[in-house]
């Protein structure tokens, strides 16, 4: 099979998913502020593309220019191509955001738009609270602003003028203070003024420089730029490896600059001024953009109004089977329970994990660590375990990407508390969701562990969908044991039967079942195939299902992110149809359904169907062995796949299309899984 017929380059699927972001921005069924919100996550993502895709991508082109080669440079120009569209797209939906805003009432003030009133308000407000924050950098040639400047920090470049002479300056707009600054409003109206905190630095330029300046003018524009975060980890043994990690991290911090973003009303001179000083090539991606460079900061914009401009927000559900047992693990032991996160509480977690620290049967916990919230109450549970005398044993992988240096403050901390801490496998990222509480019941072990598709984190299960599953099930503990062995001593390869477990056999495993999809429609009978994940661009895998396809499998994919795969190319795809959501929660959790002749297999899993997740990192996949919990998972995934309210088609053109409605009723998966959830705890009252 040519496999350039039904791909799509992951970079481009990435900003397709970007793209999606921005459509919730533009949509006007979500409320204003969401909306904005929305502008803010859009932002986010593309400074992580730039940071870690590009980077990556920008490598590999350099790479290639010096064998002659030039297919990662041509990818590159398109990917710039795509990014000046998105960007442009972007300023035309924030001017529309802002005239609706101001319909509510809701004023971003301009540095010149203020009244007199405002203007005193402000300048004193800024000299009693803010100008102590900022200290300009002169720009010199005595030193390069790449050395003096940090990555994806929103910078503003000050022009001052005397006669002929112009010089420039540097302030960082501080992260120390409000982002968003309210203004009072200068009549006593009902309105709501803001201040971005950049329009407040201009406005009071003046008092930054008249001490040290003389000058006839001051003007000023802002611009971003972003490093390569790739960073090398040292290999030497006397060198231990946190040590190594905090090395690592001073990396970034002069790592390769490759994206300059900058107000497109800033002048030729000091554009370039600033592409040599920062020094960007010219493969590296210059974008002249809109006024602001920090739209993230709109990820936590207030909403000064009323709720009616945000989501309606819903009390997360009690699962009814904790709820009626003396503790978590007598309801386990009634029978397995699966939680669904944000809609379920969290909070069910974080009591199994309390409950174990202080249970007297219990003598100890092993836990994944990859991200966990700043203030984890999991983490000060596993600590007061270890001062209970629990055996407590924590793996926390230290090159989780941009968590690296909290990951590292986290180790110190359990380590000061007398908790057994380990790093995994040199050569493999431990993503895998695991914990597994170990009690001694009349003199015998008994097991339980949860396993989830998600991070252990409180912050990130508010916003992120994730399945948690909660078992006593000793065949499926036990394996989940075999892991935690299998990431202390890699050599010990563990006992399968039930887990799939990168990168030992879910590679072969899932292969395995998609080839028996295939032989079942050889033999005259019905093949399905189903999953939900979040990126699918794994070559082996896209051509599986190409070929499960062509013998006539039907395959249903519900994929949030990357896609490299063309779905619909007649006889070789047309077989496979594939629709992404984007919605109020980030669908984060992964779930696999095999129709297997129809005895369902059906799966979670912490790995999405990318090489690094099969091959080069330690993942789990874990069947759903209670009938009853899995009816449930098919009926929210035959939902989530109807979806025609939030969902777009991924198509060969990446259009992002909405699914067409027609005649049929809404399906707006989020809000009805919620409503069939609260009915399944019902039920089980």
């Amino acid at each position: 099979m040519n496999l350039s017929q039904v791909h799509i380059a992951k970079e481009l699927s990435w900003l397709s998913f970007n793209e999606r972001v921005l459509q919730e921005a533009a949509d006007i069924r979500n409320p204003l502020i969401e909306r904005v919100r929305f502008l803010g996550i859009f932002s986010s993502n593309q400074d992580e593309f730039f940071k870690v895709r590009v980077a990556n991508l920008r490598r590999l082109s350099i790479h290639e220019s010096k064998q002659g080669g030039g297919e990662s440079l041509q990818l590159m120009k398109e990917v710039q191509k795509k990014v000046r569209g998105l960007s442009d797209e972007f300023d035309h939906i924030y001017a529309e955001i802002e005239t609706e805003l101001t319909k509510k009432k809701i004023f971003f003030l301009p540095e010149g738009e203020l009244s007199a009133k405002q203007s005193d308000w402000l300048r004193e407000h800024f000299r009693d609270k803010i100008m102590r924050h900022i200290v300009p950098i002169l720009v010199s040639n005595k030193k390069r602003l790449e050395d003096s400047l940090e990555a994806e920090v929103s910078y503003l470049i000050v022009q001052i003028k005397r006669k002929a002479d112009v010089s420039y300056a540097v302030i960082d707009v501080p992260e120390s203070v409000p982002r968003i600054l309210n203004v009072p409003p200068d009549r006593g109206h009902a309105r709501n003024y803001f201040m971005l905190m950049d329009e407040v630095i201009r406005h009071n330029l003046d008092q930054i420089f008249t001490p040290f300046f003389d000058f006839d003018s001051l003007e000023a524009w802002s611009m971003k730029f972003s490093r390569d975060s790739e960073y090398i980890l040292g290999d030497d043994p006397e060198v231990s490896l946190v040590k190594r990690m905090s090395q690592s991290m001073k990396q970034r911090m002069h790592a390769e600059p490759m994206r300059l973003s900058y107000d497109k009303k800033m002048p030729q001179q000091m554009v370039e001024m600033l592409l040599q000083q920062i020094g960007i090539e010219d493969i590296d991606a210059v974008i002249p953009g809109g006024r602001y460079r920090n739209f993230r900061d709109f990820i936590g914009f207030p909403n000064p109004i009323g709720p009616h401009l945000e989501f309606q927000r819903f009390p997360a559900i009690q699962n009814s089977q904790f709820q009626r047992h003396r503790n978590v693990f007598d309801a386990i032991d009634e029978s397995d329970i699966l939680l669904l996160y944000p809609y379920h509480r969290f909070s069910h977690f974080t009591e199994f994990v309390r409950q174990a620290a202080f249970d007297p049967q219990v003598s100890a916990i092993k836990i994944n660590i990859y991200r966990a919230a700043s203030n984890s109450r999991v983490a000060e549970s596993l600590i007061d375990a270890a001062r209970n005398g629990k055996h407590v044993s924590v793996n926390i992988e230290l090159r989780a990407r941009f968590d690296e240096q909290h990951n590292l403050q986290m180790t110190e901390k359990f380590v000061d508390a007398g908790i057994r801490v380990t790093f995994g496998i040199p050569s493999l990222k431990v993503h895998s969701k695991l914990c597994i509480v170990a009690k001694q019941i009349e003199g015998k072990e008994r097991l339980y562990a949860c396993i989830s598709t998600g991070n252990f984190n409180e912050k990130t299960a508010k916003i992120y969908t994730d399945y948690a599953l909660f078992t006593a099930k000793q065949s499926l503990c036990r394996e989940a044991r075999e892991v935690f062995t299998f990431i202390d001593c890699s050599y010990r390869q563990p006992r399968l039967k039930n887990l799939l477990v990168s990168p030992i056999n879910t590679r072969s495993g899932l292969a395995r079942r998609i080839e028996r999809e295939i032989t079942h429609v050889q033999q005259g009978r019905r093949g399905l195939i189903r999953a939900k994940l979040n990126n699918l661009v794994d070559d082996h895998f896209v051509n599986l299902l190409c070929e499960a396809s062509q013998a006539g499998v039907q395959i249903e994919l519900l994929i949030r992110g990357m896609c490299t795969l063309k779905p619909g190319v007649k006889g070789i795809s047309e077989n496979i149809r594939i629709i992404s959501i984007v919605d109020r929660f980030l669908e984060h959790s992964r779930v696999i359904h095999f129709h297997n002749n129809g005895d369902d297999e059906v799966y979670i899993s912490s790995a999405d169907w990318m090489t690094r997740n099969l091959d080069e990192r330690v993942e789990v996949t874990c069947p759903i062995l209670d009938p009853q919990l899995q009816q449930q998972m098919l009926q929210v995934l035959d939902l989530q796949l109807k979806e025609n309210y939030k969902a777009r088609e991924i198509d060969a053109a990446q259009s992002n299309q909405y699914v067409k409605r027609g005649n049929q009723r809404k399906v707006h998966s989020q809000l009805q899984v919620y409503d069939m959830l609260q009915q399944f705890e019902s039920k089980s009252d």
